[in-house]
């Protein structure tokens, strides 16, 4: 309307400046004097605007052409100098372009700020020119291309310029230019597709590689900044999966894109889409391609769900608000312009696959026929229709000033002042009356949108639709506690956009848009959100497909907690999580949070589960799914504190001894379909180490050593072949040692040490029961004997483990030189420590009081006295108290070394349940420093590091006192005898 305000001088001097150039310009080309109103728009276009004065000053007859004729035939001189610029020199053409640009946006400026055009004129003339420079740029490479031989004409005499209906190249526009609603200082969002078919190619490279090269020529000469400014940033984003697609995209893909994995939010930018440029042929086709997937005639329930959920992603404030104009973005912030447009395209969607009438690209358009339609009321249509227009309007004043591509009102007073005079305000406080106005007049009837849905926010934004960041949402997820919002912004539109495999099905992404909330609230809660969610996303990453897990999630809120913790606090765990998702099921049973059963009740249940096994690869799996749930189950109850680590080591060996009780007679029974069975033998498994004392971490191997009955001459009988003992069960021990740590998808289910056994690495992996006791009694070293004070027999018949149990006691039982046992023990360690520097406070194992000393005392103190046979089923901890018992330890001793072994291990288990191996040391993540202070006690990091250091004083004290010291005077009277 030719009644609003004259734009005012922000900065009188800068106005001054410009008036003094154009009296400089005038006395240099006398014309005719300016009219007071032509004046007084000068006088704040001089005063507000850099841009536009320099650029009125560079082409001075378009004042005088607009001054003498008007508006329309102003522009009109300039589009005829568009429409006459040459496609026959690509650098003539660049220079055109840029000059004719400059003298558009001159004149529709100048139109605009004067009153004299609308708001959908100033909008259509800037994608008209936009238009016509895209046409050109697209001719004049087709006509390049042409003369270089790499595309061929129609017919041999017709000219280059009738390659472009025949191209099989296109050029569409979306967003604004696509509605013909462009910006004044806006990039234009393109499209670009080729039809191999229909492209004439004839190059030595593929049709594609020629349709990219064409369109990075095509953006270099429309954005490249040069001596004559630029033409149009372009951005091409819009495209289907742009981060993994080539800027050219093939018909062909583009409608399979859109077929399968394309989003709602996709179908509201192809609303605008429109052609601009190449193949009139191929881009109807392609139009017409997509129309079902627009427009749907019959949305489905989970269509419409996900409309909605999309929809309630984005904060609505329902009524009562404040909005701060200072800093305020008028195109995504709330109550702007975005609001006004998704509040007339989420309706187009929902009823333009019946009423085409409802398909219109322009946003004002689109609102009058929704209310014709009786889908919006008229009062709602004319506020949203004013508020638009005005929102435009200062759009393009704050994009006018400096030729900005922006949308944001500046945040102090001095910027807000000279954007408000320029939009033709008296004062401050007028404009900002007049924009609060206007944005809580938009905010109302958007939030209208919401009032039947249930709310999903969180208090700010949740929007992850199109190419860009959502400023709102970022701040949104800054609050959520997240340091890199912008890393989870861009992971989730990968989701949405089915980069993986997990999110690729309509049901999965609109699961996922409902349970975005919940989500991000469960992962901001955790001590290390963006390490969690990182994790998370991995998890998704390697997924088949996401609607089971996701559907599990949004049935069970909860679940969401404790996978944010897991991802948070327990990399190792989230680990066995991303390789094998179906733990998660398990969590649902109603069984998983229930303290864990005894060893017999477990080796019941999984006998139970391997019974349906059809074959030996399917009893694997079984019982590698067992296990992999029973070790989860466990480590999660650990993590969340519900079972000490003491405990849970307990329970992790009684796994892996009902799984060793199930796998061995199972791969004998395989193996004796072959070989048959040696008469009046068994083969028997003997747990060292960890397995033997029951104490098993949850990164331990397995130390087994494997002995067998009977004569090792003994033939096998009953199979297709006969080997004797001792070749059968060494083959046997393989095929064991196989079975245990084969990988599948289920992962392995242990890592099997046995270079315990008789002669270590060089012995039989199987060992008859006569050379094992021989061995042991004769030839085996101190350290042998030390390792043997945590046997344990696993896997055999009662006589057998009876007879075993009683030949490993006499071998531990019989007397020993004292002098010659601690000194071998001090020897042992020292040579340790030599090969194994470790003085940090955190190697828990190694340094000195750390396990392995207090180990190595109670070893050393199991072989100076007869002890009962069980003796290692109790570990170190009940081993020490034994000794304590029996007078070999005073009570203060054992109080040290069991308080020290059971701090030590408790760390040591929390840290192997969560962290990889090499990831051992501080700083931890923040939620398990938390859980490592809770298991001590203590009250911070640094008190817990003072127990620590207390600790190992302690042990290190008692170490000394019973090996060390007594080693030093034993050697002095063994001379050279060098201890074994």
């Amino acid at each position: 309307s030719a009644a609003r305000p004259l734009p005012r001088p922000a900065d009188p001097q800068a106005r001054e400046r410009g008036w003094a150039e154009w009296r400089g310009l005038q006395d240099s080309r006398p014309g005719p004097p300016l009219d007071p109103g032509f004046q007084a728009l000068l006088d704040g276009v001089f005063g507000s605007s850099p841009f536009l004065t320099a650029t009125a000053l560079r082409h001075p007859d378009l004042i005088a052409a607009a001054a003498g004729s008007g508006w329309d035939a102003a522009f009109a001189r300039v589009a005829a100098e568009l429409d006459a610029t040459p496609t026959d020199d690509l650098k003539a053409l660049m220079q055109a372009l840029r000059r004719c640009k400059a003298r558009a946006a001159l004149v529709i400026g100048l139109a605009d700020l004067a009153g004299a055009w609308s708001v959908a004129q100033v909008t259509a003339a800037l994608s008209d020119v936009a238009d016509v420079a895209v046409r050109k740029t697209v001719e004049a490479l087709l006509r390049d291309a042409a003369a270089r031989g790499e595309l061929t004409l129609p017919e041999p005499d017709a000219p280059p310029e009738s390659l472009v209906a025949h191209c099989g190249y296109v050029v569409l526009a979306l967003g604004k230019h696509g509605a013909r609603e462009l910006n004044y200082s806006s990039d234009i969002d393109l499209y670009v597709l080729f039809d191999e078919t229909r492209l004439p190619y004839v190059g030595k490279r593929s049709a594609a590689e020629f349709a990219v090269r064409l369109t990075r020529e095509f953006v270099r000469i429309l954005q490249e900044r040069t001596a004559d400014g630029y033409v149009f940033r372009t951005d091409l984003r819009l495209r289907p999966d742009p981060g993994s697609t080539a800027i050219a995209v093939s018909r062909q893909a583009a409608t399979i894109y859109y077929e399968s994995y394309g989003q709602n939010w996709e179908r509201a930018a192809l609303i605008k889409a429109r052609f601009v440029a190449g193949d009139p042929v191929t881009a109807t086709a392609f139009l017409k391609d997509i129309e079902t997937f627009i427009w749907r005639r019959s949305l489905d329930f989970y269509a419409l769900q996900d409309i909605h959920s999309i929809k309630r992603q984005i904060h609505a404030h329902k009524g009562g608000g404040t909005v701060a104009v200072a800093g305020h973005n008028v195109k995504l912030g709330r109550g702007g312009i975005r609001e006004i447009e998704f509040f007339a395209q989420t309706q187009q969607l929902i009823w333009g696959g019946r009423r085409p009438e409802a398909r219109s690209p322009r946003t004002v358009a689109a609102l009058e026929v929704l209310t014709d339609m009786g889908v919006v009321a008229p009062e709602v249509r004319d506020d949203l229709k004013d508020a638009y227009e005005f929102l435009r309007r200062l759009e393009h004043r704050l994009q006018m000033i400096n030729d900005e591509q922006t949308q944001k009102l500046p945040a102090d007073d001095s910027g807000l002042k000279h954007v408000a005079l320029f939009s033709g305000y008296d004062d401050l406080a007028a404009f900002t009356a007049a924009v609060t106005a206007v944005l809580l007049t938009v905010e109302k009837h958007y939030a209208a949108l919401f009032e039947e849905s249930s709310e999903l926010t969180v208090g700010g934004n949740l929007v992850f639709t199109g190419t860009e960041d959502d400023p709102d949402t970022l701040d949104t997820l800054r609050r959520l506690g997240f340091k890199d919002p912008s890393l989870v912004s861009r992971s989730v539109r990968n989701w949405h956009t089915g980069k993986y495999r997990a999110t690729r099905t309509l049901r999965a992404r609109q699961i996922l848009t409902e349970l975005m909330p919940a989500l991000l609230i469960a992962f901001g809660r955790t001590a290390e959100a963006d390490a969690a969610f990182v994790r998370f996303d991995q998890c998704l990453a390697q997924l088949n497909a996401g609607v089971q897990l996701l559907s599990v999630f949004q049935a069970n809120p909860k679940l969401l907690d404790l996978i944010a913790e897991i991802m948070g606090d327990a990399p190792r765990l989230a680990e066995a999580i991303t390789r094998n998702p179906a733990l998660l099921d398990f969590v649902l049973d109603p069984a998983f949070f229930r303290p864990v059963r005894p060893l017999d009740e477990m080796a019941s249940d999984l006998h139970h589960v391997t019974a349906s096994a059809d074959n030996f690869e399917a009893f694997l799996e079984a019982v590698r799914r067992w296990a992999n749930e029973q070790r989860f189950r466990i480590g999660v109850q650990m993590l969340q504190g519900t079972v000490d680590p003491l405990t849970a080591a307990r329970q992790l060996s009684d796994v892996a001894e009902g799984v060793l009780a199930e796998v061995m007679p199972r791969v004998s029974a395989e193996f004796a379909a072959q070989f048959g069975r040696v008469p009046d033998s068994e083969l028997t498994a003997i747990a060292y180490g960890k397995l033997g004392s029951r104490e098993l971490t949850p990164s331990s191997d397995l130390d087994l050593v494997l002995v067998y009955t009977g004569a090792e001459s003994t033939p096998s009988a009953g199979g297709e072949r006969s080997l004797p003992a001792s070749a059968y069960y060494i083959r046997l021990g393989q095929r064991i040692v196989t079975a245990m740590t084969a990988l599948s998808g289920q992962g392995r289910l242990y890592e099997i040490d046995l270079r315990l056994r008789p002669q270590g690495a060089k012995g039989p992996l199987a060992c008859s029961v006569e050379s094992f006791t021989k061995y042991l009694a004769e030839d085996a070293w101190t350290w042998e004997h030390m390792a043997l004070t945590r046997a344990r027999v696993v896997v055999a018949s009662d006589p057998v483990r009876a007879q075993l149990g009683s030949a490993i006691a006499q071998v531990l039982d019989r007397p020993r030189p004292a002098g010659a046992l601690v000194a071998a023990v001090a020897d042992m360690r020292a040579r340790m420590r030599r090969e194994h520097k470790a003085e940090q406070l955190w190697q828990l194992k190694r340094r000195g009081g750390g396990l392995i000393d207090i180990e190595f005392i109670a070893q050393y103190l199991r072989l100076t006295r007869p002890a009962p046979v069980g003796l290692a089923a109790g570990g170190v901890i009940g081993m020490l108290r034994h000794f304590a018992g029996a007078g070999q330890l005073t009570g203060a001793d054992a109080d040290v070394l069991a308080g020290g072994y059971a701090l030590l291990s408790r760390l040591q288990m929390l840290i192997r349940l969560t962290l990889p191996d090499d990831q051992d040391q501080p700083p931890f993540p923040e939620g398990l420093t938390r859980k490592l202070c809770r298991l001590a006690d203590a009250p911070d990091f640094a008190a817990l590091e003072l127990a620590l250091d207390q600790s190992r004083a302690g042990v290190a004290a008692v170490y000394d006192r019973l090996i060390d010291l007594p080693a030093a005077a034993a050697r002095s009277t063994l001379g050279a005898d060098t201890p074994r």
